[in-house]
């Protein structure tokens, strides 16, 4: 020690030594840790690493084997705002696993197995801002109310997924949302899916790689983008007929024939009725006068 009281740069190197040997010992096995960061990309975990220090803001997982994310364990990291996940095992429920993360803004599960997306997913990550679950080609389902809790999701990538259809109320109803990922998905364009895409042709989001954004199925609108499909289901859905909307339209026509008919002929009845009762009135006034 100087004079001055400042260590000398031995002292000073030993000192900074011994700080980064104390991060080092709480650092997950086989992971490497920074200031409030862990990072632990490709180290081919097979679970959720264990030891995590409690006040990790930025935690990447990356590029594992990991197939369960414990909600316990995660909620010991009360001031996680940074999860990526990307490119490991993830799948089936994951239904409440994150409802001890609610300062999460960040959170990447791309390239995963996911099969559904329920409001019980995603509803505790009150400050979410970005989700990716691109590329997880099992993804199927995403339910109508999934991120109704999600008001600050700023950025949605859904691409490259097995869904075939999306609710207009799904997304229309995130005010801060800016960024929608939904191109190389199966998406089925019939009549049901017309409001969507209406939706997202007079929308402010930006839909990334909108070249890529087409129909799955119908086959007639196989490979058509959304701007012509939309033309085509407007001639479709709005103007055209189908044989069940000639049947019903018969149908009515018929009840109202019969309806015609019948009040038709219960009048003529009434008119006969009234006609007969005042004949024989008359004829029996007559009678009366002589």
């Amino acid at each position: 020690m100087s004079p001055s009281g400042r260590p000398q740069p031995l002292s000073l190197m030993f000192l900074l030594g011994m700080g980064m040997a104390s991060e080092r010992t709480n650092c997950p096995s086989r992971c490497s840790c920074q200031y409030l960061e862990v990072k632990c990309t490709a180290q081919q975990l097979q679970e959720f690493p264990a030891a995590i220090p409690l006040d990790t803001r930025q935690l990447i997982l990356a590029a594992n084997n990991i197939s369960y994310l414990p909600a316990v364990e995660l909620s010991f990291l009360a001031d996680l705002v940074y999860l990526d996940c990307r490119k490991n095992l993830l799948g089936d429920d994951l239904d409440f696993t994150f409802i001890g993360v609610a300062k999460l803004v960040y959170l990447d599960l791309s390239f995963n197995n996911l099969t559904q997306v329920t409001f019980s997913t995603f509803s505790h990550l009150l400050s979410l801002v970005v989700l990716k679950i691109a590329d997880n080609p099992n993804l199927v389902s995403i339910e109508k109310d999934a991120f109704a809790n999600n008001t600050w999701l700023r950025h949605l990538d859904v691409s490259r997924t097995g869904l075939t259809f999306l609710d207009t109320s799904t997304v229309r109803d995130l005010p801060n949302l800016r960024f929608l990922g939904l191109s190389d998905n199966l998406w089925h364009c019939n009549c049901s899916f017309l409001d969507f895409i209406t939706w997202m042709t007079e929308s402010n989001v930006h839909f990334p790689d909108a070249d890529n954004i087409t129909c799955y199925t119908p086959e007639g609108l196989r490979a058509l983008k959304m701007a012509a499909a939309e033309a085509q289901l407007h001639f479709n859905c709005l103007t055209q007929l189908y044989k069940r909307d000639y049947i019903f339209l018969c149908l009515i026509g018929f009840c109202i024939f019969f309806a015609g008919t019948t009040v038709a002929w219960l009048a003529g009845i009434c008119a006969v009725t009234y006609e007969v009762h005042t004949s024989k009135g008359k004829e029996e006034q007559e009678e009366e006068d002589i």
